[in-house]
């Protein structure tokens, strides 16, 4: 399960790769095209309508409300060519008609059953003699897709569709058919069949997709009930799982999906914390933007902006004095980094590597910073991590009077001055081997990889293997570290493999090794690639 909900994760970000600059263009298009930002700091001359970069941030506007008003068909497609093992694209094409194909078919039967627009409105419900919150339950259950009327699945149907498409692609795409239908082998028979199986997925939605949906709508209302203690959690939890990379499974569930809440936005109904958040953006009418929404994303911001940027002052400040100037430049290089764009790798797996206590901190501090911001009704958006970048486009430019901002500013004083003493007295009084510090230091910072791979050293496993010599060709599946190789006698045993090199496994055949390393096996072909 761990290791599926990590390749899955990483399939996630094949579709979320795209957010960040759709949210850069949909932040500085809304921000800078929004009548009242302009009045309030004269900048109509340059910005409003009628001028050419009004035009310009128009369409910069258009085009990133676009890709979030289509992130079901999205990820869809990337969902598909993230998990697919063989011909992504063939994967990500079949995902493409399937999406179009399920919601087509639930349509069809939505109005065998009698559900059309008219008798699923809010406006119909109520004359049904149903309360304004039961009628507007019912009614969220139903709305469009790419134009098609059909059930509000969003983005978890085009999960499902992903899925669906890149386990077909995987176990067809290379099916042979008899002689009179060889030309549907192959590739061209993963569409066909793809659309068979999500015809009866989306004959079987419309059914029940109304209790599904109600389940959910309970869970995150229940979720919403345990207030900042419920988001410290999450914070805590999330961060935590950043070290396996298994956050990127959890949180797009709450950004994306009716788990992160629903909202109706301009008349529409809207899923998920990020995608509230950017409706809400992308509408002149928004007064207030929801902290309800923004609550699974905004508690970054304190330790990434301030808090990071201080250990890392920390860790330069309790370095050997002989060694300050080398890892000065490297820490400095870390926290500009997560000030300005929120990437935190290079600082977090730093101490993660040398001192996991501080990691373990820096999770609970990072819990109470989601905590305490959703708590102050503190609501600035993201495209995907929280630095000074999106700091401005989604808190300053945005007004305190929307955003709440300014207790990010205020508490960031206090988050940099917890960090900044929390760490250097634990690495003063445990003697912490952080960077710079003792005899033997390597005056470097680590990446996920480092932290991963510390008790495995790549070149005895190349010994293992029989030295570089013997090494024909590495590759990796989800788990095993597959390896030919020329004599398979020159392999170690398997005690070794197991006692010394931490291998779960090993499996031997021909000239062929199997070394079963869970979650390590990508990162190991590619460490043995680099230094044959």
């Amino acid at each position: 399960m761990f290791e599926r909900l990590q390749r899955l994760g990483k399939a996630f970000m094949v579709p979320i790769a795209v957010l960040p600059i759709a949210g850069l263009m949909l932040g500085i298009g809304a921000s800078f095209t929004n009548q009242v930002m302009l009045k309030t700091y004269g900048l109509e001359g340059i910005f409003g309508e009628g001028t050419f970069l009004h035009y310009i941030l128009t369409i910069m506007a258009g085009i990133g409300e676009a890709v979030f008003n289509n992130l079901p068909f999205i990820f869809a497609i990337g969902v598909a060519a993230g998990l697919a093992l063989q011909e992504k694209g063939t994967a990500a094409l079949s995902a493409g008609i399937g999406f179009i194909v399920m919601h087509i078919v639930i349509s069809k039967i939505l109005g065998f059953l009698g559900y059309t627009p008219e008798t699923t409105s809010i406006d119909y419900y109520l004359k049904q003699g149903l309360s304004n919150l039961e009628a507007t339950e019912r009614s969220n259950v139903y709305g469009y897709e790419l134009g098609i009327f059909t059930v509000k699945i969003g983005v978890l149907g085009g999960i499902i569709v992903g899925v669906v498409s890149s386990i077909l692609t995987n176990k067809f795409y290379n099916k042979k058919l008899p002689e009179a239908l060889s030309f549907f082998s192959g590739v061209r028979f993963v569409p066909i069949v793809t659309v068979f199986f999500i015809s009866i997925i989306g004959a079987i939605i419309p059914f029940i997709w109304p209790y599904i949906h109600l389940g959910i709508s309970k869970f995150s209302e229940f979720f919403g009930s345990t207030g900042p203690v419920g988001m410290f959690f999450y914070g805590t939890g999330m961060r935590i799982l950043n070290i396996f990379g298994l956050h990127h499974a959890i949180y797009p569930l709450f950004w994306y999906t009716s788990l992160g809440g629903e909202m109706q936005v301009a008349g529409q109904l809207v899923q998920g914390g990020q995608r509230i958040f950017f409706a809400q953006l992308a509408d002149p009418n928004t007064v207030k933007f929801s902290a309800e929404a923004t609550k699974y994303f905004t508690g970054g911001y304190l330790p990434m902006m301030f808090g990071l940027p201080a250990a890392a002052l920390a860790m330069y400040k309790t370095a050997d004095k002989k060694n300050q100037k080398v890892v000065g430049g490297l820490l400095f290089s870390a926290a500009l980094t997560s000030f300005l764009t929120g990437i935190t790798e290079p600082i977090e797996f730093t101490f993660l590597f040398a001192a996991p206590l501080l990691y373990g901190i820096h999770a609970v501090l990072e819990g109470i910073s989601y905590a305490v911001l959703y708590a102050l009704d503190v609501a600035v958006g993201c495209t995907f991590s929280r630095g000074f970048i999106d700091f401005t486009l989604f808190g300053l430019l945005q007004g305190n009077s929307k955003t709440n901002y300014v207790w990010i500013l205020i508490l960031g004083v206090v988050y940099a001055f917890i960090y900044y003493y929390v760490f250097k007295i634990l690495i003063v009084k445990l003697n912490l081997k952080t960077p710079g510090r003792g005899e033997d230091s390597e005056n470097k910072l680590y990446s996920k990889k480092d932290a991963l791979l510390k008790d495995i050293d790549v070149e005895k496993v190349i010994e293992a293997l029989g030295g570089k010599e013997n090494i024909v060709d590495v590759d990796a599946c989800i788990t095993r570290l597959r390896v030919t190789v020329k004599d398979i006698e020159k392999v170690a045993s398997d005690q070794l493999w197991k006692q010394e090199l931490k291998a779960k496994g090993v499996f031997k055949k021909g000239s062929g090794v199997q070394v079963v390393y869970g979650a390590l096996a990508e990162i190991l072909k590619s460490e043995i690639n680099h230094k044959l």
